[in-house]
């Protein structure tokens, strides 16, 4: 990175992040601290107003904006693939400005920028991942509502629906949750919260939530948890074991199970373990495959397994 680059980065990442140790811009720019002093003395000469503090770093005063930069083709798609992004899955108002502010970026592009940009958007697309619309207005209405919550930092209750094999096996309970974050996993949203009835962090798929309602209890989220950082328990304590059909191979890979733990090729059929919280987890997906797989344990599984298959008999 030449000179006038790194001193333009230097005034991006101050006006980013509001406080920047000659350290952390050292490490950021892969430069020494020395040179760092040397470009914040050639930053204040050139006018930029460069605050320094004792043991905080430094700081642009306040006030001060920089002025539009030009936008690479690179970065200009990334922008806009970015905005298309929040478009398809985010609940208004987020959506609607997302559109709003792609066509202002799509607006202040050179024209040749601008043609480099339409002609990568028309080989590169994001799907629209969303479900039904009417699925998808629901979702998106309990996704505006905990956003609000989470912000105001306030409790929410609701009602939240877990799917279940066993038809006696309760589907249904109230939560009343303290929001610590949301989070979009493999298209689905999450809501990362302190469940008062568990008494414990819990997560909670939005599709499966009914009848939010924010009430006045205001909570606070503990100093050390951040969602960037937060990492789940894995509570998957028990193997199952399966035997597919050789020829199911490529199937198998491209099903990308999340609870697959190992998949070895052996000569007669393709081993594979899965690692669950409960085996029933994965009964569903076992019976998807038909004839092509065989479970080998646990054997209560496998019992499991064939008490379904029977039921389904006599349904035919």
């Amino acid at each position: 990175m030449n000179r006038m680059d790194r001193l333009l980065g230097i005034v991006i990442e101050l006006q980013r992040k509001g406080s920047r140790r000659a350290v952390d811009l050292a490490e950021r720019f892969e430069t020494s601290v020395r040179t760092i002093y040397r470009d914040m003395q050639a930053l204040s000469e050139s006018g930029v107003p460069i605050v320094a503090s004792p043991g905080q770093g430094y700081c642009l005063m306040d006030g001060y904006f920089l002025p539009p930069v030009q936008l690479t083709v690179e970065e200009a798609v990334s922008l806009l693939m970015g905005t298309e992004f929040v478009e398809q899955q985010f609940d208004p108002p987020y959506s609607t400005q997302a559109e709003s502010s792609r066509h202002k970026i799509e607006s202040v592009l050179p024209a040749h920028v601008r043609m480099r940009v339409e002609e990568f958007r028309e080989s590169t697309k994001i799907l629209n991942l969303r479900r039904s619309t009417r699925q998808n207005g629901v979702e998106m209405t309990v996704l505006a509502r905990i956003r609000g919550a989470l912000l105001a930092e306030k409790k929410v209750r609701f009602r939240y629906t877990k799917p279940s094999i066993l038809a006696d096996e309760e589907r249904e309970t109230e939560r009343t949750v303290a929001p610590y974050g949301l989070a979009l996993v493999q298209g689905t949203w999450m809501l990362i919260a302190h469940c008062d009835l568990r008494n414990d962090i819990r997560h909670f798929r939005l599709s499966r939530i009914r009848d939010v309602v924010v009430l006045d209890e205001p909570f606070e989220r503990p100093a050390d948890f951040g969602l960037r950082r937060y990492a789940p328990k894995d509570d998957r304590q028990f193997l199952v074991h399966l035997q597919f059909q050789l020829h199911l191979r490529d199937a198998v890979l491209e099903s990308d199970n999340f609870f697959m733990e190992s998949m070895t090729m052996g000569t007669d059929a393709i081993d594979v373990t899965l690692r669950v919280r409960q085996p029933k987890d994965v009964l569903k997906w076992v019976l998807s495959w038909g004839a092509g797989v065989e479970v080998t344990e646990p054997h209560a599984f496998r019992l499991q397994v064939r008490s379904e298959i029977e039921n389904m008999l006599r349904r035919y």
